[in-house]
């Protein structure tokens, strides 16, 4: 028979693996229903020849502003909706740092905790840095 705090261990493992497959399949219907979006919407990529050379093109015409891509997403633009599933497909790993700081932290196991807490800093500062520059 396991111990109590194995089980916890494993249903916290299962909860960490069905969030993980749950955010890759919800990012993969964004990312593909973007896709969709973008070249059936009127003026879209499948319309224009010049909006699908500015879709390759080095400097793309897309909303810099979080305002901006809201009123994108509202509207349901197909750049819009990828940019959606391409940040959802990055939430559930960084959950997966941050819970599996909480379970070492439970299990008061010290240097997996500093480990981890470094992962995450990290984590956290190559978002500050990619948004700065």
């Amino acid at each position: 028979m396991k111990p109590a705090s194995d089980e916890k261990v494993f249903q916290v493992d299962g909860a960490i693996s069905a969030l993980l497959r749950i955010g890759v399949a919800a990012s993969l219907v964004l990312i593909a229903g973007g896709t969709v979006l973008a070249f059936l919407e009127p003026g879209g990529y499948a319309d224009t020849p010049a909006e699908l050379s500015r879709l390759i093109s080095a400097n793309p015409a897309f909303p810099r502003s979080l305002g901006a891509y809201r009123h994108a997403l509202f509207h349901l633009d197909g750049q819009a909706v990828i940019i959606a599933g391409l940040l959802l497909l990055m939430v559930p790993p960084i959950v997966r740092v941050a819970v599996s700081i909480w379970a070492f932290a439970r299990a008061r196991n010290g240097i997996y905790v500093a480990i981890t807490t470094t992962v995450f800093l990290l984590l956290l500062l190559s978002f500050a840095l990619g948004r700065a520059g």
